[in-house]
C-alpha cells in the first residue's frame, strides 16, 4: 500500500479551520501546495504534518503537486503569522496567503502552459539576462552629527540587550540621518535592516537617500529592495524574492514590508510610526508597526520607532519603560522651528475664505523668491454643490454623503466613498432652478483662486487627483526641489518626510473641521497633522512662518502648537483619556455588520451582544459591550452600515473573548443576511 503521510493546510477561505490532505512523499512544514478545494484549485500552505487525520482517513484527498520552487517559509515567519491570525481573530489561511506576492498563491501560475517551473523559475530566468555586476558609487558625505543625534547613536549601538526604542524628535531634528547610521553598523555587521514608511508616495526620495548614503567600506551600495501596492506584480515578486533570499541587504516598504521574510534581519526603522497608513483597513486589520515590534522582540534585534508626533499608545509604552525614549529636540542644521502664528477667522475680514494676513505672506513670501505651501486636506473642487432656492444638496445616490465637484479637463461629481461619477447638474433636480453653487473649498478651488489672485505665481497642487498617473507624483516633487515651483497646494501628501529647502511660509485652511469629530483620536491626529505640515516649513534657513486660520485659536491643540510642545499636548490629551477610560488606558474592538437595511445590521449587533452577555463566555465579566449604533456615513455603495465597541481593562480577557464570541458570529450573520468585521485595536471609530 502507498504510504500517505498526513497534511494540515491553510486556504485562504473564510473558514476558521485547517484542512487534512496527504502526499505519497513527506512535505515539510511551510511549503506551498496545490490542492482541489471543492471545485475549486487553490494554493494553500503546509502548517501541520499529524500523525493521523482530524477526520476519516478515506475521505481525504491527495495533494495535487507540491510547489517546490522556493524553500519552506522559515519558523520565525510562520510564527509571526500565527501570531497575527490569533491576535487580530483572524483564520490563518487569511493571513498566510495574501501576504505572499500575488504570483506565488495564483493557482494558474503553476498550471497548462505555466506548468514548468513555475513564477519564480520564469522570474529568475528573466532577472539572469539582465544581471550587472553591483554598482560603486561616490556616497554623500555624511553631515556631522551633533550632540544630541550623537547620544542617540551611542545609546542604541551600545545597548546591551535588544531594545524598543521610541525616538522623538522635531520635524527637522535629523532623525533620517541617525537611521542612515544605525543601518550603517548594522550592515556592516552582515545583517539586514528593514525600513518602513507609512505611505507609497515617501518611498522615492528614501530609495533615493539610502542608495546614496548605504555604501560598504568598498565604495559599492548596498543592495536595496522596495515593497509596495503601487508596484506591478512581477516588480514586486523581485523584490520579495530578494529580500527573502538575503541578495538585498535593505528591504524598504510600507505595511506589507513587515511579512516579507529576511533571514539575516538585524534592525526594523519604522519611521512616522504614528501614521495611521500602518494599520490595514481591510481584510486582516494588523498594525504593521506593532508586529515589526513583535517581529524585533522574537528574533532579538532592535527596533527603531521615529515621529514628530509620537501615538499616544507608544508615548505611554515609554512612560512606563516598555520603551526607551530617544529625544532630538533641535533641528539638526541649528535653524530655528517656524514661528506660528494663529489667525482668528471671527474677527477677520474674508475674501473668499482668505484672510488679510494671509494673503499678505504669500505676496511677501513671492517678493522674497521663496517658497510657500497651502495645506488644505480636502481634495476636489468643492465638497458639495447647493441651491440657493429650495436647499437641494448635491447627494451621492448611493451613499449618505455629499458628492464632490471636480474640475480639471471635464467637470464631474464625484463621491469619495464609493466612487461614483456623474455629471455636474445644470439645474436643481427638486426645483428646477439653475442657481446652483459650490460650497466650501478643496485643492482645485484653492488652485484656482491663488492662480487668479497671483497670475504670475508657478503653482502646483499636490494631492491624489494630481497624481493619479504613474511617476506625476515624482515629477511634482521633482519640480519643488528644483525651486520651479512658488506656490504649493497639497493634502496630507505633502504634510510628512518631505524635505523643501526653499520653504519660508506654510498656510494651513480648515483645520477646524476635525476639532469636533466624533472620533476619540481626532484631537491626536490633528496635532500630528499640524506638526508635521508646519515642520515642512523653514528647515534650511531662519525666519519661517506657519499661519494657522481657526475659529477656535484657545483650543488646547493650538495652544500647544504655538509652541512646538508634542509633551504638552499628550500630557493634556492622556490625563483626559484616563479620566473617561480611553485607550491606551483600555483595550478595544469593534464589530462592524453590513447589510442591504439598516434594521437588519442593527438586529445582527444586538443579537451578538445578548449572546455575548452568557454567563459561560470566556472573559465576558471583564469585557464591556455598548449598545449598537449606525455609522456616520450609515450608506455606503447602497450598504447599510453599524458597529458595536467592545472595551476591556485586560488584552488577555479580551482576547480570550473574542476568540470564543467571534466564532459563533458566522450563523447569526447569515440568519440577519449581513456580513461583519471584527476588528481589534481600531483607528477609527
Amino acid at each position: 500500500m502507498t504510504a500517505r503521510y498526513w497534511l494540515r493546510v491553510a486556504l485562504d477561505v473564510p473558514l476558521p479551520d485547517l484542512f487534512d490532505y496527504y502526499h505519497t512523499e513527506p512535505v515539510a512544514v511551510g511549503l506551498r501546495v496545490l490542492v482541489r478545494f471543492g471545485r475549486r484549485q487553490l494554493v494553500g500552505m503546509v502548517i501541520e504534518t499529524p500523525q493521523q487525520p482530524s477526520f476519516d482517513a478515506d475521505r481525504v484527498k491527495n495533494i495535487e503537486q507540491v510547489l517546490a520552487d522556493l524553500p519552506p517559509m522559515p519558523a520565525s515567519w510562520l510564527a509571526m503569522a500565527q501570531f497575527a491570525a490569533r491576535y487580530y481573530q483572524r483564520p490563518l489561511g487569511e493571513v498566510v496567503l495574501p501576504v505572499l506576492p500575488a504570483p506565488l498563491r495564483r493557482p494558474a501560475a503553476y498550471t497548462g502552459k505555466n506548468a514548468a517551473g513555475g513564477p519564480v523559475a520564469r522570474l529568475l530566468a528573466r532577472q539572469k539576462k539582465k544581471i550587472t555586476p553591483a554598482k560603486k558609487v561616490t556616497p554623500q558625505p555624511a553631515p556631522e552629527l551633533n550632540t544630541e543625534q550623537q547620544v542617540v547613536l551611542d545609546r542604541v549601538t551600545q545597548s546591551q540587550h535588544p531594545a524598543r526604542f521610541l525616538l522623538y524628535g522635531v520635524t527637522g531634528s535629523g532623525k533620517t540621518e541617525t537611521y542612515l547610521r544605525l543601518a550603517l553598523n548594522v550592515l556592516a555587521q552582515g545583517k539586514q535592516v528593514l525600513f518602513m514608511v507609512p505611505e507609497i508616495n515617501l518611498t522615492p526620495q528614501f530609495e533615493k537617500t539610502l542608495r546614496q548614503r548605504l555604501v560598504d567600506v568598498d565604495g559599492e551600495s548596498y543592495p536595496i529592495a522596495v515593497m509596495h501596492s503601487g508596484l506591478a506584480d512581477g516588480k514586486r515578486l523581485a523584490s520579495w524574492l530578494a529580500a527573502s533570499q538575503g541578495d538585498a541587504r535593505v528591504l524598504l516598504g510600507t505595511r506589507m514590508a513587515v511579512f516579507c521574510p529576511l533571514p539575516d534581519l538585524g534592525l526594523i526603522i519604522v519611521d512616522e510610526e504614528h501614521d495611521a497608513s500602518y494599520k490595514q483597513q481591510d481584510g486582516l486589520r494588523y498594525s504593521a508597526r506593532d508586529l515589526a515590534v513583535w517581529r524585533a522582540q522574537q528574533l532579538g534585534i532592535h527596533v527603531i520607532l521615529g515621529s514628530a508626533t509620537p501615538s499616544f499608545e507608544s508615548w505611554r509604552h515609554a512612560e512606563q519603560g516598555h520603551y526607551q525614549l530617544l529625544q532630538l529636540t533641535k533641528r539638526a542644521k541649528a535653524v530655528a522651528l517656524p514661528s506660528v502664528r494663529l489667525i482668528d477667522t471671527r474677527r477677520a475680514q474674508l475674501d473668499q475664505g482668505w484672510s488679510p494676513q494671509l494673503l499678505d505672506a504669500l505676496q511677501h513670501t513671492l517678493d522674497q523668491g521663496q517658497q510657500s505651501l497651502i495645506f488644505l486636506n480636502r481634495r476636489g473642487y468643492a465638497p458639495v454643490l447647493h441651491c440657493g432656492s429650495c436647499g437641494w444638496l448635491s447627494q451621492c445616490p448611493h451613499c449618505s454623503a455629499y458628492a464632490v465637484l471636480h474640475k480639471g479637463y471635464k467637470h464631474y461629481m464625484q463621491c469619495h466613498h464609493c466612487g461614483t461619477q456623474q455629471p455636474v447638474a445644470r439645474h436643481c433636480p427638486d426645483c428646477g432652478q439653475v442657481d446652483l453653487k459650490p460650497v466650501g473649498q478643496g485643492t482645485q478651488r484653492i488652485e484656482e483662486f491663488l492662480s487668479n489672485r497671483f497670475p504670475h505665481a508657478r503653482i502646483v497642487r499636490i494631492d491624489a487627483d494630481a497624481t493619479r498617473r504613474k511617476g506625476s507624483a515624482e515629477r511634482l516633487f521633482a519640480q519643488v526641489h528644483a525651486g520651479e515651483v512658488d506656490i504649493i497646494i497639497g493634502t496630507q501628501m505633502v504634510s510628512k518626510g518631505h524635505d523643501f529647502s526653499q520653504l519660508a511660509l506654510v498656510g494651513i485652511l480648515n483645520a477646524d473641521t476635525m476639532l469636533f469629530a466624533q472620533d476619540f483620536r481626532a484631537p491626536e491626529r490633528l496635532f500630528a497633522q499640524l506638526m508635521q505640515v508646519a515642520g515642512r516649513a523653514g528647515r534650511h534657513h531662519e525666519g519661517a512662518e506657519v499661519l494657522v486660520q481657526t475659529d477656535y485659536p484657545d483650543q488646547a491643540v493650538y495652544q500647544a502648537l504655538i509652541k512646538h510642545d508634542y509633551a504638552l499636548f499628550a500630557h493634556h490629551e492622556l490625563q483626559q483619556r484616563q479620566a473617561v477610560g480611553l485607550p491606551p488606558y483600555v483595550h478595544l474592538a469593534l464589530i462592524t455588520a453590513e447589510a442591504k437595511t439598516l434594521d437588519q445590521a442593527l438586529g445582527f449587533l444586538k443579537h451578538a451582544k445578548q449572546w455575548a452577555q452568557h454567563p459561560d463566555m470566556p472573559g465576558a465579566e471583564h469585557v464591556f459591550l455598548y449598545d449598537a449604533v449606525p455609522l456616520r456615513i450609515v450608506r455606503v455603495a447602497n450598504i447599510e452600515r453599524a458597529q458595536l465597541l467592545i472595551e476591556s481593562q485586560k488584552r488577555s480577557a479580551l482576547q480570550a473573548f473574542l476568540w470564543a464570541w467571534g466564532a459563533q458570529l458566522d450563523e447569526l450573520a447569515k440568519h440577519f443576511r449581513c456580513k461583519f468585521t471584527l476588528e481589534v485595536d481600531p483607528q477609527e471609530i
